[in-house]
C-alpha cells in the first residue's frame, strides 16, 4: 500500500510541474504589459520599446495597456490579480515599489507576496538644477544658502511624496540643511517654474529638464545616481558634490504576477536582457537620459527592497505625509 501512495504522489508531482515545453512554446497568444501611466514618459516608453522588440522576436502581439491613476494602485493591483501564466506583465517604476510602500501606510499590494521582479529595464537619473540667472553654481552653494536661511530656498518637484521630493528631503537630512519644498502637479510645471525663475532650484527627471538645460534656462549642479551620466560626464553626482550616501533614480522595470512558472520567467528575462543590449534600444533610452538595465531577477528584487528601506527612513525622519 505504501508504494502505491508513493507512486501516485510522484505522478501528481510530475503532472503539476511545469513541462520544459511550457517555456519553449511560450507565448502562444498575445501578451499584455500593464502600465500605471498614460502614454508618454519613461515607463510607457520602456514598455513600448520592449514590447515591440518582444513582438519581433516572438511573432506574437504584445499589447501595451495603460491604466493610469490612483498612485499606480490601479494597474499594479490588476497585474497582481492576473493569471500567473506569463501573459500579463507589469512595467512599473520607482514610485510603485520603492516610494509607495515608504509613503503610504496601506498599500494594496506587496512586492514579495504578489510579484516576481523580472529585470530593471531603464534607469535614468534625476538632476538637481538651479535657474541659470542665479549665482549658485554648485550643490554646496545651495546648501550654504539653505543653512543661512532655513526653509526659504525653494526647490520644485512634481509633487509631495514623489521620488524627487524624497530625494530632496534625503539630501537635506544628509547635509543638515532645510530646503523649501515647492510641489507642483507634475514634472513639466515643476521644471518650468525653475526655468522661469519662480523657484530657485528643482529636482527633476532628466527627460523633463533637458529642453531647459539645452536652452540654458537652468544649469545642472548634480545628477542623483551614484555614477555620472553619459549625457554629460562633467555633471557631478550628489555624493561627489558633498551629499554623503544619497543616490536614487527614476527606473522602469518588468514584473510578473507571483506564481508564473520559473521557466517562463527565465525565458522572458533572457529575451529582455538581449533586447536591452541592442544599439537602437540603448539610443532610445539615452534620448531621455537613461541607460538600459538587464539586472537578473534576484538582484533586482534586492535592489528594490534596499531602496524602499532607505526611502522609508527618509519619510519617517522628514515627516513626509501623502497628499
Amino acid at each position: 500500500m505504501r508504494w502505491i501512495v508513493c507512486f501516485f504522489s510522484a505522478l501528481l508531482a510530475v503532472a503539476s510541474a511545469p513541462a520544459p515545453s511550457q517555456a519553449q512554446d511560450f507565448p502562444t497568444k498575445p501578451v499584455r504589459i500593464l502600465v500605471p501611466f498614460a502614454p508618454g514618459g519613461i515607463v510607457d516608453t520602456a514598455a513600448r520599446v520592449v514590447g515591440q522588440k518582444l513582438h519581433e522576436r516572438w511573432g506574437q502581439q504584445v499589447i501595451i495597456e495603460n491604466r493610469p491613476g490612483g498612485n499606480g494602485f490601479i494597474a499594479v493591483t490588476a497585474a497582481a490579480k492576473a493569471p500567473a501564466d506569463g501573459y500579463t506583465l507589469l512595467m512599473a517604476h520607482t514610485g510603485e515599489f520603492s516610494v509607495n510602500p515608504a509613503v503610504f501606510p496601506d498599500v494594496p499590494y506587496d512586492l514579495d507576496r504578489d510579484f516576481i521582479p523580472i529585470t530593471l529595464v531603464n534607469d535614468a537619473p534625476m538632476v538637481f538644477v538651479v535657474n541659470s540667472a542665479l549665482p549658485h553654481n554648485s550643490v554646496q552653494d545651495m546648501i550654504a544658502a539653505a543653512k543661512a536661511k532655513p526653509g526659504t530656498v525653494g526647490v520644485s518637484t512634481p509633487g509631495t511624496g514623489s521620488i524627487n521630493h524624497l530625494l530632496l528631503e534625503w539630501a537635506g537630512l544628509a547635509t543638515q540643511s532645510k530646503f523649501l519644498h515647492v510641489p507642483y502637479k507634475g514634472g513639466a510645471p515643476a521644471i518650468t517654474a525653475t526655468a522661469g525663475g519662480e523657484v530657485p532650484g528643482g529636482m527633476a527627471a532628466m527627460s523633463s529638464a533637458m529642453p531647459h538645460i539645452t536652452s540654458n534656462r537652468v544649469k545642472v549642479i548634480a545628477v542623483t545616481t551614484n555614477k555620472r551620466s553619459p549625457v554629460n560626464m562633467d555633471w557631478p553626482t550628489l555624493i561627489e558634490a558633498g551629499v554623503p550616501g544619497v543616490s536614487s533614480s527614476i527606473w522602469a522595470g518588468l514584473f510578473a504576477p507571483k506564481g508564473v512558472p520559473q521557466p517562463i520567467i527565465d525565458k522572458i528575462y533572457g529575451e529582455v536582457a538581449k533586447i536591452l543590449e541592442m544599439p537602437d534600444v540603448t539610443q532610445r533610452f539615452a534620448a531621455g537620459g537613461g541607460v538600459p538595465g538587464g539586472m537578473p531577477p534576484a538582484e533586482y528584487r534586492t535592489y528594490i527592497l534596499n531602496e524602499a528601506a532607505s526611502l522609508k527612513k527618509v519619510v519617517a525622519q522628514a515627516g513626509v505625509k501623502p497628499e
